[in-house]
This record gives structure tokens, C-alpha cells and sequence, in this order.
């Protein structure tokens, strides 16, 4: 990317594009409750995919960003009382909702194991996900993100940016790595030397 193009985007616009893209993954989620509450059996590899974006980008990258980066930074700023409690509030909505994906998580692999009463359990955690995400999302966007630009430079901006960037770049990297060393581990404990 190039300097003038940094200076001139904000960083909370890839924020903004993340949040779009979990929005869509929202509206799948809503279909596939629908379709369960229509008495249709969970769809393992829907609820898989969910689970993965939702652990992987919504969580790890785009959470990452905003509490490792965005929210660190704000709170070590002249921030107004409003935006502080946003920020307390915002970090404690991502914690709450890890809870709910590892729910979502165990009750799919009960399903898949057989249990097929953790099919009401999926439609439960699909919902709060559901009912979850869009509010959330609206006030990071229209509560904090935007005012809080107000609180940088161009400068800050532009680096914070870039700290998004080198973030999103060490990602995968770690992602991947960690599944192959997980990988490794259980080969290790299958057939121990």
C-alpha cells in the first residue's frame, strides 16, 4: 500500500469491511436456524463453516485487531467517559462471545457424535449469535469508531493502520502453524516412540 493511500484511509475502514463480511455469515446462520426450527436436521458442514469464520475471522482477526490494536490504543488516550465505557463493554461483549461459540462448538460435536438433542442446543447458540452480532456490530460502527478517529493524527492513523496490516499478515501463518502442531501432537500421542 502506499504512503499517500495510507494517510488517506482510515483504519477503521478494513474494520468496517470485516464487519460486512460477518454480517453475511450472520444472515447463513439465520437461514440454517430457520431451517432447523422448521424441524430439518442441523447441517454439520454449514454449522462447521460458521464456527470457522466466526473463530477465525470474526474472533482471532477482526477481534484481534480491535481489542490487541484499536481498543488497546483508545485506552491509553484522553478518551470521554462514554467512549471508555464502549470500549469496557465492546471487550466484554467478544469475551462473552467466545463463550457462546465454544457452546456452539460442543453441541455440534455431540450432534455429530450421535446426540441428536444437541440439535436444539445448535439452534440455541445460532440464535444469540444471531440476535448477538448485529447490534454489536452497529455500535462499534456508529458509537466509537467513528467518533473515535477524532482521538488520532493523520500520523496515528496511518500507523495504526499499518499495524492492522502487519496483523492480518501474521495471521495465517499462525493459524496454519497451529494446526499442524496440533496435528503433530496427536500423531505423537497415537504412536509414541
Amino acid at each position: 500500500m502506499t504512503e499517500d493511500r495510507e494517510r488517506q484511509m482510515k483504519p477503521i475502514a478494513p474494520l468496517m469491511i470485516e464487519h460486512r463480511l460477518i454480517e453475511r455469515m450472520i444472515r447463513v446462520m439465520a437461514r440454517e436456524r430457520e431451517r432447523m426450527a422448521k424441524g430439518e436436521p442441523a447441517d454439520p458442514a454449514r454449522v462447521d463453516a460458521a464456527l470457522d469464520l466466526i473463530r477465525t475471522y470474526a474472533d482471532r482477526c477482526h477481534h484481534g485487531k480491535e481489542d490487541d490494536i484499536f481498543f488497546r490504543d483508545l485506552a491509553q488516550r484522553d478518551i470521554s467517559a462514554e467512549h471508555r465505557r464502549l470500549v469496557n463493554e465492546l471487550t466484554q461483549e467478544h469475551i462473552h462471545v467466545r463463550g457462546v461459540v465454544a457452546e456452539l462448538a460442543s453441541a455440534r460435536e455431540r450432534y455429530v457424535g450421535g446426540d441428536a438433542a444437541a440439535a436444539r442446543q445448535i439452534a440455541q447458540r445460532l440464535e444469540e449469535l444471531v440476535e448477538f452480532y448485529p447490534p454489536h456490530i452497529q455500535k462499534e460502527d456508529r458509537q466509537l469508531f467513528v467518533p473515535a478517529m477524532a482521538y488520532y493524527s493523520a500520523e496515528e492513523q496511518a500507523a495504526m493502520l499499518r499495524q492492522f496490516w502487519e496483523f492480518d499478515r501474521k495471521l495465517i501463518h499462525e493459524k496454519y502453524r497451529g494446526v499442524v502442531e496440533g496435528l503433530e501432537g496427536e500423531a505423537g500421542q497415537q504412536n509414541p516412540r
